[in-house]
């Protein structure tokens, strides 16, 4: 798969979200990429067909957290972390170490999240690997490497932009 079908900004979404998922949604880019991972929503099928729609109509791309049936359902175009070989879905895999660096090669995923890049509220007990960690493990990779963990569109730009093909956060979607 080509680099420019994979986006540079990412939400990951989370529980934290709460009712600002969808208007989130709304003020994203066109061409951004959404991962829906809603695993204790008490309607999550009903929720993920409603961030698909948000998503079609803004002509923002989905992924689909580990559920293969979920993320067919939707019409989701990329995977992430799936269960088996994705039902041939492209796929992205979490990359926090240098032997899930070489997994995610060896098992042909489109792209990795190398994380906790920056310190995170959703891991504040995780250190961060910082820039120079987080390098080298987007280099062993040998993906397009998304830089995620305390991360917006400033920081990126700063910092990893030349290292990295893009950046995916979550209450940094908050402040747009």
């Amino acid at each position: 798969m080509a680099n420019d079908h994979i986006p540079r900004a990412w939400l990951m979404t989370d529980e934290r979200l709460g009712a600002e998922l969808l208007p989130v949604l709304e003020r994203m880019p066109a061409g951004a990429g959404v991962v829906f991972r809603q695993d204790r929503a008490p309607d999550r099928a009903a929720l993920a067909a409603r961030v698909a729609e948000i998503a079609t109509r803004r002509g923002l791309v989905l992924s689909v957290a580990g559920d293969v049936e979920l993320a067919r359902s939707v019409g989701a175009r990329f995977m992430h972390r799936p269960t088996g070989d994705g039902a041939g879905l492209p796929f992205s895999l979490s990359v926090h170490t240098p032997e899930e660096a070489v997994l995610a090669a060896n098992r042909g995923a489109a792209f990795a999240f190398i994380s906790p890049v920056e310190a995170t509220a959703s891991h504040p007990a995780t250190p961060p690997l910082g820039p120079d960690n987080a390098r080298a493990l987007a280099r062993s990779a040998g993906l397009p490497a998304i830089a995620l963990g305390g991360m917006d569109a400033c920081l990126f730009d700063r910092i990893y932009r030349h290292d990295f093909h893009g950046w995916a956060g979550i209450d940094a979607w908050l402040r747009i």
